[in-house]
């Protein structure tokens, strides 16, 4: 039989062991089961495998322990971690050491074909152990990246595989996604951790500057120019430069960039000689590149050096199953030492994942540090931002409300007056914010205002802004 119709599957629950080898099994494969990493090293020694499904708890050793020895008893093997407390950076972390998939229970058992099918169809490449993890079986990554949602998931496990190599990556993605953290992970899995990470914002850098920045440039070269000065593509050397916002760069600057990516070297502003630099570049834009391309204002040539892989992270609104997970992870970070981090209420988690935030992560951690600052212990969903609140209220008016038969409906002047004073609640009593909000002219609110009570002195003092 060839060698890559053999498997092993390691988990000390039988009943997910047996499903998992009986799904192969009907695949084609020839199975091995195991309930503990010895009895899998024992296996590893006697017979090859072409798969290797092993669950990461397994008693006193867990799964990155077995993944690390297999690599070195059995590097064509193509391993897949299996977990029931995973993460997306258990999914990066995993990848990034040689992993070939990474599981989160209950999984659909399409995936266990799926990952078959592209066994069979692969060559054999040794696995590659970059940098080790800890034998901890509650797995804590070094990483500020939470999460488990499937689109998480997948996109870290891109983050791991590419990161060892000497690629260029662009990362795209909304504003508040976490672009720059995602750009210091890769760097820090790969063989350049030990040297620089230069952060650079194309978009805070005034275009007639930027290439004195990035190069540097000589003494005299331009006005003000009273030195030498080393650039930041040179501080960079041995390590990797992160490009955020370089959609926003001019297309002359575009051309000397394309070519210090491709040639390896720079030129200075004002000098002569070229200068070797050894940097890898990650790149980040929250636009649509290839449309800008289309446009005439992004140089096809840099997309297509720039984004040798592209990694697209998703909005919170897509993840919002991890909306408790990253207020827990806030919540910590937040808490005091020796202090106990903030509760919230069940109702301020539901409100949380009602809202779309528009900002995503960098927003919600701001909501969740007010609301911690507002509250005594416990956050409720009064003490989150307006903004949050009024959306998610907005909505709640939105469903039919359950009203007793015998109470008249009320006229449609009375219903929208008192709306209207409920968002000047929460404005603060601003009516400008009021009227945005409400997507409405401020003209138009005040007539409500004239309209539900002319004479409600109170309203119009409380609603002066």
């Amino acid at each position: 039989m060839p060698k890559l119709l053999h498997a092993l599957v390691i988990d000390d629950e039988p009943q997910i062991r047996s499903l998992v080898a009986e799904v192969l099994r009907s695949e084609g494969w020839e199975v091995a089961e195991t309930a503990s990493a010895n009895e899998a090293y024992s296996s590893g020694e006697e017979r090859d495998f072409g798969i290797v499904f092993c669950d990461v708890v397994l008693g006193q050793q867990n799964g990155y322990d077995v993944l690390r020895r297999f690599s070195e008893l059995q590097p064509g093997a193509k391993f897949v971690l299996m977990t029931g407390h995973g993460s997306a950076m258990g999914a990066l972390d995993a990848t990034a050491i040689g992993a070939f998939d990474y599981l989160i229970k209950p999984f659909d058992l399409d995936e266990i074909v799926k990952l078959s099918n592209q066994v069979l169809e692969q060559i054999d490449r040794g696995g590659r152990v970059k940098f080790d993890v800890p034998s901890d079986p509650t797995y804590v990554s070094d990483v500020p990246l939470v999460g488990r949602s499937p689109r998480f998931v997948e996109c870290l496990k891109l983050v791991g595989r590419v990161a060892p190599s000497n690629l260029a990556v662009l990362v795209s993605g909304e504003s508040g996604t976490g672009k720059e953290i995602i750009a210091n992970v890769i760097h820090r899995r790969s063989d350049r951790a030990g040297g620089p990470f230069v952060v650079v914002n194309c978009g805070a850098i005034p275009s007639e500057l930027i290439e004195s920045e990035l190069f540097g440039h000589m003494k005299g070269s331009f006005t003000g120019a009273t030195a030498d000065r080393v650039g930041l593509w040179q501080e960079a050397h041995g390590g990797t430069i992160f490009l955020d916002e370089i959609t926003e760069t001019g297309l002359n600057f575009q051309v000397k960039l394309l070519r210090a990516i491709q040639q390896g070297e720079i030129r200075k502003v004002g000098g002569n000689q070229t200068i070797n630099a050894d940097v890898r570049v990650v790149a980040a834009t929250n636009r649509a590149m290839e449309k800008l391309v289309e446009e005439g204002k992004f140089r096809q040539d840099l997309m297509y050096r720039l984004n040798a892989v592209t990694i697209t992270l998703p909005p919170l609104r897509e993840r919002l199953d991890d909306i408790p997970l990253l207020v827990a992870h806030f919540a910590r970070k937040a808490a005091l030492e020796n202090c106990e981090p903030a509760r919230f209420s069940p109702e301020t988690l539901h409100t949380l994942q009602r809202y779309n935030w528009p900002g995503n992560v960098r927003e919600l951690e701001n909501a969740v540090l007010r609301g911690i600052s507002l509250s005594d212990g416990t956050v409720y969903p009064e003490h989150l931002p307006p903004q949050v609140r009024l959306a998610v209220g907005t909505l709640t008016k939105a469903e039919p409300e359950v009203s007793s038969k015998s109470d008249p409906p009320k006229p449609l002047a009375v219903a929208e007056y008192e709306h209207v004073v409920r968002v000047l609640e929460y404005t603060g009593g601003n009516k400008n914010a009021a009227a945005r909000l409400l997507q409405i002219d401020r003209k138009t609110l005040s007539r409500i205002i004239e309209r539900g009570n002319a004479n409600n002195s109170d309203l119009e003092d409380r609603s002066a802004v």
